[in-house]
């Protein structure tokens, strides 16, 4: 057995299969893989890695199992699956993971071939676990599988709490001990037990508030598209043989080091080290945007900011169109036990109706641009995207959020 202090969840005992695994290779790579991305550009003691994301989760699977009297081979795949639920990640975590989607087909989940070969691999078959059932765990495939990814998992529950601690955000603090005592299998499903709504509102409240004060910052979103815009400008360039399945295998310093390295990445890898970001141009609240922009795909993307860098007179690489996908709320489907029948928290609470409200509130479509441009590349966005605001409320709108912003991060 292995003893590792852990400033969430204090001393996290590792043992079994989960000890052998965690010095493979495969695991030791997330010690490299910020949790949060480019957050740390807005919260600087935001530098957690995956790797004490993965013993956190996999901890909460631990007293997950021992509360559902879950014990042996099922146990041990359940407690491996935890450990390795985010080996699948590429660098600077879910940032580019659109953009190698896109080129390989495979998201962070999928690791069957991850668990297959290699060292995790041979780990899992001394132990008698066979690679395949632990990944399809990992995809939160099966009964089981909803304890490590799920509307209920521990990945959730650790996230949320270890992202609040790191960036100093109180939002994300949740009673993370009643939510794993309170997880009961009724008919296959994994569901909170009677008189746990308060429960499950309580985690659909910390998502919720957490996305736009650490997730979906303005200016984490900014980096993000600089770092996407870059790694991108690194897949298509003639001079480097990084395709995107070798992307996904690096890690942060690896990218850092070939964006550098790239004559195509140099400015915008400058730009990055330095903390020297773009500016918004348009942030456009979603009931202003016309509905095909919101559904358009990246091949269409790329033609509106090349629009918008024409009607501008600007260099097509001083442009980013940066477009979110329409608002979601995957925690109001957390099942809860009510008067001995399962039902859907958004059926049962009148914060979810209240907190979707909210969602759509805080969605903003960005254009984003150097300093200088912002001007010109917002007035040009608004004509080219058809948005329902006119250039004056786009620079008074951007100068008053500005303002308020910097009080907190520059």
């Amino acid at each position: 057995m292995k003893v590792i202090k852990d400033s969430v969840h204090d001393h996290i005992q590792v043992d079994g299969v989960a000890r052998d695994l965690l010095d493979t290779p495969e695991i030791q790579r997330l010690r490299n893989i910020r949790q949060l991305g480019t957050v740390s550009l807005v919260y600087p003691s935001a530098n957690h890695t995956r790797f004490e994301h993965s013993l956190g989760v996999y901890h909460l699977a631990c007293e997950a199992l021992e509360h559902l009297a879950i014990e042996g081979r099922q146990a041990e795949r359940v407690r491996a699956a935890a450990l390795l639920h985010d080996v699948g990640h590429g660098p600077f975590s879910h940032n580019l993971e659109s953009l190698t989607h896109r080129r390989t087909g495979r998201y962070h989940d999928d690791v069957h071939g991850l668990l297959t070969d290699g060292t995790v691999g041979e780990v899992l078959r001394e132990h008698d676990l066979d690679p395949d059932r632990v990944a399809d765990l990992v995809a939160g495939e099966g009964r089981f599988g909803q304890v490590v990814s799920g509307e209920l998992d521990v990945d959730r529950m650790d996230y949320l709490v270890r992202d609040a601690h790191h960036t100093g955000v109180p939002y994300g603090t949740i009673d993370h001990g009643r939510l794993v005592r309170e997880l009961t299998f009724v008919d296959g499903e994994l569901v909170l037990d009677e008189g746990n709504v308060q429960t499950a509102e309580s985690l659909l409240v910390a998502r919720a508030l957490m996305n736009p004060t650490v997730y979906n910052h303005s200016v984490a979103r900014i980096s993000k598209a600089m770092l996407r815009r870059a790694a991108e400008g690194l897949l298509d360039a003639p001079d480097t043989d990084v395709d995107a399945a070798t992307l996904q295998r690096m890690d942060d310093h690896d990218l850092i080091v070939a964006l550098r390295s790239c004559e195509r990445t140099a400015t915008l890898s400058r730009r990055l080290d330095r903390r020297d970001l773009f500016k918004r141009a348009v942030w456009a609240e979603i009931d202003d945007v016309p509905g095909g922009i919101i559904e358009s795909d990246h091949e269409t993307i790329r033609d509106l900011e090349r629009e918008i860098s024409d009607r501008a007179e600007v260099d097509p690489a001083n442009v980013i169109l940066d477009v979110p996908s329409r608002p979601s709320m995957t925690e109001s489907t957390t099942r809860v036990m009510v008067n001995g029948e399962i039902r859907r928290l958004g059926q049962q609470s009148p914060l979810v109706a209240a907190l979707r409200a909210g969602q759509y509130s805080q969605w903003r479509l960005g254009v984003y641009s150097p300093p200088d441009l912002r001007e010109r590349v917002g007035r040009a966005a608004v004509d080219v995207l058809g948005l329902d605001i006119d250039g004056a409320l786009v620079s008074e709108v951007r100068d008053g959020l500005d303002a308020t912003l910097d009080q907190f991060v520059d």
